[in-house]
């Protein structure tokens, strides 16, 4: 796996991650890269910025807790609002949109590993996004 940080043609920018750059390759020349923020598949690789994480901090109240809680809230709300939830049936929803049966729109959903490695196989973009419960939920 292979992570990209990627730049649309309006200058936004996002992270892309592929099983090799020839996947890469082959996605952008499909114009099947797109931007999150304005669906534009004009888009290049850009230097990639890395950090390493030194030790925690001994308060784990401190503020850069309460700003990482922050960010996860906005992406998590950023995935509700942006992409339909499709629940147990990621899988066959990304099949169908990948071979033009249904039409192409952000999802979100759940899979199990059998599923990811179909999805991989075929050749189907995605990529996993780790989030906590929502307040209130069972999962």
């Amino acid at each position: 796996m292979i992570v990209y940080d990627l730049q649309c043609a309006s200058g936004h920018r996002f992270e892309g991650w592929f099983n090799d750059s020839n996947a890469y390759e082959a996605q952008k020349e499909k114009r099947l890269i797109t931007c999150p923020v304005c669906n534009e598949a004009d888009i290049t690789k850009v230097p990639s910025t890395f950090a390493i994480k030194g030790a925690s901090p001994p308060n784990r109240n401190s503020r850069h807790a309460s700003d990482t809680e922050a960010i996860g809230r906005s992406i998590g709300s950023y995935l509700e609002k942006y992409f339909d939830n499709v629940g147990h049936n990621f899988a066959r929803e990304a099949l169908k949109i990948h071979y033009g049966v249904s039409e192409r729109k952000n999802i979100r959903g759940t899979s199990t590993r059998e599923e990811e490695k179909l999805l991989e196989k075929e050749g189907v973009p995605f990529f996993k996004v780790p989030l906590p419960p929502y307040p209130d939920s069972d999962t």
